[in-house]
């Protein structure tokens, strides 16, 4: 099974990926991408029973094998297992995707300690764990494919953002280290940055808001999940394999 971007046929058959943060919104449209391309997929989430379910309801939509697994990534130990568990089930991880974040907006001066702790930890601190953990068994194997998802706001920073402005501008800077420690063993590692996209997040913003956040964007709508999973099957692939070390930004023009 391969999954067809207008026209183009991106095979991941033998490969597998493990995609945090894949039970809803941008994750689970990256899992059931992957999964339709042909990769052997691990979705994770901080509840197993919800994990569980999205992997079966992915699996059945598009025939592979997808397994749900429980992690919370801000725990380096727990993040190191999953990454052991998903190895040790699959055989191999070849495709890591970091998509799990959270988000504790606050201005600066009423933004508290464990505010700060918390995005980072999940953000970027999980990023970590899960991408030095990954790369032990692609470095073996000689054959990697890091993807990390940030966001336009670790590049422009937001007011009210703080934390997670410098945690996504962190996984940025972490990637770019990343791709230069590991291309010698073809390890690739990139980064996707989405601009506003249609998730959970933004479902509560009211109409009068979705529509100035339109007015500023010169494709005038906002991103779909589907958009950013598009472009994370593409750097999955060997279509990509001459890219490493850069961030693809997908907000419809926004960022320029």
């Amino acid at each position: 099974m391969a999954e067809e971007l207008r026209g183009v046929t991106i095979n991941l058959a033998g490969r597998v990926a493990l995609v945090t943060g894949a039970t809803r919104g941008i994750g689970r449209a990256i899992a059931e991408t992957l999964s339709t391309a042909g990769a052997r997929v691990a979705v994770t989430g901080r509840d197993l029973t919800r994990a569980e379910t999205c992997a079966r309801e992915i699996a059945q939509q598009t025939g592979g094998d997808v397994r749900g697994y429980a992690a919370d990534v801000a725990d380096i130990g727990a993040a190191t297992a999953l990454v052991e568990a998903v190895e040790r089930d699959f055989g191999q991880l070849d495709i890591l995707v970091n998509n799990a974040g959270v988000t504790r907006d606050n201005l600066l001066m009423r933004l508290k300690d464990d505010d700060w702790d918390a995005v980072i930890n999940a953000n970027l601190r999980g990023a970590f764990a899960t991408c030095r953990a990954a790369s032990r068994g692609m470095m073996k194997r000689r054959w990697g494919r890091i993807i990390n998802i940030a966001s336009v706001v670790g590049l422009t920073g937001n007011k009210g953002q703080a934390n997670y402005a410098a945690s996504k501008a962190g996984l940025i800077g972490m990637t770019k280290s990343i791709a230069k420690e590991l291309a010698s063993r073809n390890i690739l590692a990139n980064v996707v940055a989405p601009g506003f996209i249609e998730t959970d997040m933004t479902a509560s913003i009211s109409a009068e808001a979705r529509q100035s956040l339109s007015a500023g964007i010169p494709l005038a709508r906002l991103g779909a999940p589907g958009d950013i999973a598009g472009m994370v099957a593409v750097l999955a692939s060997d279509l990509t394999s001459y890219v490493t070390g850069q961030v693809f930004v997908v907000d419809g023009g926004l960022v320029m």
